[in-house]
């Protein structure tokens, strides 16, 4: 533990910022899961709001800065491939 009440208080803030840092990534980790078992179904219309419940997740982790950019748009891209097919089957 530090000494000096910057450090300490850096180390208080730094832990919230890791607690809800771990809290938006496990829920975006859900939503994109929750994405890709929708669009493993067949209903297009709850595959669509799935998709864009978990697009606007990565969107929001790209601007928090807990993702990377291309990170976020490969794992939109995947799912919008998956929903494309769903689309065309249907």
């Amino acid at each position: 533990m530090p000494n000096i009440k910057s450090a300490v208080k850096r180390v208080k803030t730094n832990d919230k910022r890791h607690a809800l840092n771990i809290s938006q990534k496990s829920a975006l980790r859900t939503a994109v899961k929750n994405a890709d078992a929708a669009l493993a179904g067949t209903e297009v219309e709850t595959a669509k709001a799935a998709f864009q419940a978990a697009s606007q997740k990565l969107d929001k982790a790209v601007t928090k800065g807990l993702i990377h950019k291309n990170a976020a748009a490969r794992k939109k891209s995947r799912l919008a491939k998956k929903l494309n097919a769903l689309s065309s089957q249907a």
